[in-house]
């Protein structure tokens, strides 16, 4: 449990493996219940639907980003690592040089682990709307993979956007760049372009 600003990021398995603290996976449920995203139901979907599952398979590991004050829940992001594959002449000499330091280069790409922040969603419910920005949610996220790379290593953040002008230049603006894209696959089984952005940490 990190405190920072007037914000806790709690990882969820705090709940799930402390039912005998007044916490447990009903408390957790309950929590997450409270959670609104009407501008990105796949958000809101992940959050009551699947956090909880991906935690226990171990495929990501899902923060809250919660009130110090009355430990409301203000937002969440997802953290989990994947394989990339990034082209090198995207980069600057210096960029490829410490992409260099922990990828393999295979024709002029470079195969590496990176942190995938793969959720990032405030709360639209009305009890803390406008509680926290997106800004303060991304740099806590950004502050988390910090910590895991403090602790097990690696050098690179990835996230995946849609393709909005606004969107990417809120990601542009800490750093991320442009590196690739990918079909992804909606909830309703539509097909759709993310664009990936990297930066590193």
């Amino acid at each position: 449990m990190q405190p920072t600003n007037n914000f806790i990021v709690l990882n969820i398995r705090e709940y799930l493996e402390n039912a005998d603290k007044g916490l447990g996976e009903d408390t957790l449920v309950q929590l997450l219940s409270e959670f609104s995203c009407p501008l990105n139901p796949d958000v809101e979907r992940f959050l009551k639907e699947q956090a909880i599952v991906f935690a226990k398979k171990h495929q990501a590991v899902t923060y809250l980003v919660l009130s110090s004050e009355d430990a409301e829940l203000l937002g969440y992001f997802s953290i989990t690592i994947k394989p990339l594959v990034v082209k090198a002449e995207l980069f600057s000499n210096t960029v490829k040089r410490k992409l260099a330091r922990f990828s393999e280069i295979n024709k002029q790409t470079y195969n590496l682990a990176a942190y995938l922040i793969a959720q990032l969603g405030k709360n639209f419910n009305e009890r803390v709307k406008g509680h926290i920005t997106g800004q303060e949610l991304l740099e806590a996220a950004i502050r988390q993979t910090q910590i895991l790379q403090y602790q097990v290593g690696g050098m690179v953040a990835f996230v995946e956007a849609d393709n909005k002008e606004k969107l990417l230049s809120f990601y542009e603006n800490y750093g991320f760049k442009h590196f690739d894209t990918r079909q992804a696959i909606s909830n309703k089984a539509e097909s759709h372009e993310l664009v990936q952005l990297l930066r590193l940490l």
